[in-house]
């Protein structure tokens, strides 16, 4: 009985044990179930604040008829089923980033970087515990530094460069963060001190704090980070000397301090970074000499300590390194010789000596010790003697500036067999006999030569013709050279001048007023404009078209450019650069965008373009952080008519742009417009005025009803795009823009409230009912936008012209003027 007794309790604590494991079972499930629904519900919501999905990427990808574990750019942990990484980087995508990513609980790894994402970023994303790994590199986020990371004591990867986040960093940011690897806040708008506590991040191995705001010292206590790797501190405001401290990162293998405001000597003690492969300095104020122990570096690749205010001989021991490719030397103060033992260095491939004191002869067997030689610039020294015909053995040379020297004798002709050779300075010597013919010299034009005086050759290059042989002249035909000859010469001078001159007149200011005399004309390397554009990086991109893309480039000598590089994916591109580069050939005007030079090979086409520093119209236009007034936007679009009115009127034939719209009006300095982007103009005879048709269509919205309809070219096309153009401008909404579908576009909104209310149309930040000028602003916007439905008429014939246009725009301007 007692047996049964036990037996009985065993079975009822065992089924007990059972429902309670049954029971824990059902709520792990349930509990699991609740957080990857959470984790969807998550994602859900970031797919929700994104407004504009180029690829269309979430709206495939990401839906619940499949589980979220099986979304693309999804990752989940294989046991629980959350999501521990969360990866759409490079999508374009357009939005901003939602609190609820911070419901993402077992998150990781979040790569948000190269969107468009903008607004400041959520605190609640750092409350994830398990959050090692964040990237929002190359969005459009703003606000201040995120503090909130603070919590996240685990994180190693913090990426927040190329936003336009602002603010300080805050002084515990390692105490907070002990762990961090890598830390980059580059590209950004932060401003104030670098705190010195960055050196209790131990683990710190990336730190990048370049093209911000930051000024005073660089703290000595960052030569703590002994596992410090790369070291950004370029394009800030910082002062004070280069601390010695930093020697002692001895796993440190790129220093990047350049363009900031430091000034003292370079320490000698930063010969001891055995590891260090890049050293840039350049651009600063540092004075003394170069130290020999720098000789030490022997992993040094790059060296530039170009822009300083450095003093006396290049130390032999710098160039020992055998890992040396590019030296950098230009701006300073050096003196002494030409440094001769640069030849232990074979693997050197650019050498920038110029701009400074350097004297000496250029040794005859500089190519043999220097074979891969392909930049090499001694320009702005005292060198002289004879350039060495052996330079003809520098068989990758590209680029080779010997000018503002004293060379003296004849040119090399042996310089002509180097075939990569695309630009050559020899300005400002005293070189003299003929200038020679065929090979690569056929690439050059007068600009490589100028200055010496005793140089002949093809009038082309702006020189004298060579003396031939002196013949037996009569008395007759000595009266004839002798007085005749030299009157009528000088009548024909005159006569020359007077013609120019009044050509000038005509024409207005030249339109190289503010280009450098030594740009116009340039050739430029592949080679030149990778290395200017920073390998055509991203950073550097100023915009994508239908062909291609345009970037800032800083070229060698300082000099800013634009680089528009043509798509070759696209068959119609070798089409358009050639039209591209024909009609800039052909034009002329201060509101055109100058073509300086091209590149152009089977895999490669770029024209290098003169640099619009303010950027485009549609910038200004449709970006908060710009306003243009009522007198600005009316000077722009003066200049874009007064374009119109010599494209149409001012050339022997007329020329078509076909492609008119906020995007290719390019703003300089001085707010002043330029047009650009001729990559689809057309050029007409007078007799093909009223007949051409083309297949190339303009861009959606500008386009005239009778080009997109019939692909019909006329200036009358022009001033349709114009005109909406111009309405764009003072109402600030784009053609394209989702309120206008239908019947209803940009053109017939603004017709419709015209005769009831311009208040109703135009860009609320011209019109102010507080502003003692109101009535005379109002006029004047309603009458641009007359002048707009005068562009606009549905009749190509009944349109007025480019010049009735820049009368009537100048007659409202000048009427504003005497009212205000």
């Amino acid at each position: 009985m007692e047996r049964l007794h036990s037996l009985s309790i065993t079975s009822r604590f065992l089924s007990l044990h059972r429902l309670i494991l049954i029971s824990l079972f059902i709520a792990a499930a349930t509990a699991n179930k609740s957080t990857i629904t959470a984790d969807q519900d998550a994602l859900l919501a970031l797919k929700a604040h994104i407004t504009h999905d180029p690829t269309n990427f979430l709206a495939k990808n990401w839906n619940t008829s499949t589980p979220v574990c099986n979304w693309t750019g999804v990752t989940c942990d294989v046991h629980s089923h959350r999501v521990t990484v969360l990866n759409i980087s490079r999508l374009n995508l357009t939005g901003t980033i939602p609190s609820q990513l911070g419901n993402l609980s077992s998150l990781q790894s979040l790569n948000l970087s190269f969107n468009r994402l903008s607004g400041s970023i959520p605190s609640a994303i750092f409350t994830t515990y398990t959050l090692k790994y964040v990237n929002f590199r190359e969005n459009r986020l703003s606000g201040a530094f995120p503090s909130f990371i603070f919590n996240k004591s685990s994180s190693k990867h913090l990426d927040f460069s190329y936003n336009t986040l602002s603010g300080e960093i805050p002084a515990n940011i390692c105490s907070s963060l002990p762990f961090l690897e890598y830390f980059s806040l580059s590209q950004n708008m932060f401003h104030g001190g670098i705190p010195s506590a960055l050196s209790k991040c131990t683990y710190l191995q990336i730190l990048g704090l370049s093209f911000n705001d930051f000024s005073g010292a660089i703290p000595k206590e960052i030569g703590n980070l002994t596992k410090l790797q790369e070291l950004y501190l370029g394009r800030n405001r910082l002062q004070g000397e280069i601390p010695r401290e930093l020697s002692n990162l001895a796993e440190l293998e790129l220093m990047w301090l350049s363009e900031n405001e430091l000034q003292g000597g370079i320490p000698q003690d930063l010969g001891n970074l055995a590891k260090l492969k890049m050293l840039q300095l350049s651009q600063n104020n540092l004075t003394g000499t170069i130290p020999s122990q720098l000789g030490n570096l022997s992993s040094l690749q790059s060296l530039n300590l170009s822009f300083n205010r450095l003093s006396g001989s290049i130390p032999s021991p710098t160039f020992t390194m055998y890992t040396l490719k590019f030296v950098g030397l230009r701006g300073n103060q050096l003196s002494g010789a030409f440094p001769f033992f640069i030849f232990n260095k074979s693997s050197l491939q650019d050498l920038d000596l110029s701009d400074n004191a350097l004297s000496g002869e250029i040794p005859a067997n500089i190519c043999s010790s220097l074979p891969f030689l392909e930049y090499f610039s001694l320009s702005q020294n005292m060198f002289h003697g004879g350039i060495p015909s052996a330079l003809s053995k520098c068989t990758y040379l590209q680029i080779l500036g010997l000018s503002f020297n004293d060379f003296s004798g004849a040119i090399p002709k042996e310089i002509g067999n180097l075939t990569k050779l695309q630009e050559l300075y020899l300005g400002r010597n005293r070189l003299q006999g003929e200038i020679p013919r065929g090979g690569s010299f056929g690439n050059f034009s007068a600009e490589s030569f100028e200055g010496n005086e005793l140089l002949c050759g093809s009038p082309n290059l702006r020189v004298p013709p060579c003396k031939t042989s002196i013949h037996h002249i009569s008395r007759k035909n000595a009266f004839l050279l002798g007085i005749v000859l030299p009157l009528s010469t000088v009548f024909m001078i005159v006569v020359i001048f007077l013609i120019v001159k009044c050509r000038k007149r005509e024409r207005g200011p030249p339109n190289d007023a503010n280009m450098p005399p030594e740009a116009m004309q340039r050739m430029f390397s592949y080679l030149e404009l990778c290395r200017a554009t920073d390998g055509f990086s991203e950073n550097n991109l100023i915009g994508r078209g239908g062909f291609g893309s345009v970037f800032k480039a800083r070229l060698g000598d300082g000099m800013e450019v634009a680089v528009k590089v043509f798509n070759l994916q696209y068959g119609r591109v070798f089409k358009s650069f050639d039209v591209e580069c024909e009609m800039m050939k052909s034009i002329h005007h201060r509101n055109i965008i100058k073509v300086i030079s091209s590149c152009s090979n089977e895999e490669f086409k770029a024209l290098v373009l003169e640099y619009m520093p303010h950027g485009s119209l549609e910038k200004y236009l449709h970006s908060s952080n710009y306003i243009l007034d009522i007198y600005q936007r009316l000077n722009i679009m003066i200049d874009v008519a007064s374009t119109l009115e010599y494209l149409h009127f001012g050339y022997s034939a007329q020329v078509i742009h076909c492609d008119l719209k906020p995007s290719n009006v390019l703003l300089d300095d001085n707010m002043v417009a330029h047009l650009s982007d001729f990559g689809i103009a057309k050029l007409l005879t007078r007799e093909d005025i009223s007949t051409i048709q083309t297949q190339t269509l303009a861009t959606i919205g500008y386009m005239a009803p009778e080009y997109g309809k019939e692909g019909r070219v006329s200036a009358n096309g022009d001033v349709y795009s114009f005109g909406i153009m111009l309405i764009e401008t003072f109402t600030r909404k784009k053609p394209t823009d989702e309120i206008f579908n239908g019947e209803m576009t940009l053109k017939h909104w603004v017709n419709d409230w015209l005769p009831i209310s311009t208040k109703e149309i135009v860009d609320p930040n011209l019109l102010s009912r507080e502003d003692i000028h109101f009535v005379a602003k109002e006029q004047c916007v309603s009458f641009v936008f007359n002048v707009a439905m005068e562009c606009t008429v549905e009749s190509p014939e009944q349109r007025i012209n480019a010049k009735e246009i820049v009368t009537k725009l100048v007659k409202i301007r000048d009427s504003l003027l005497r009212n205000v």
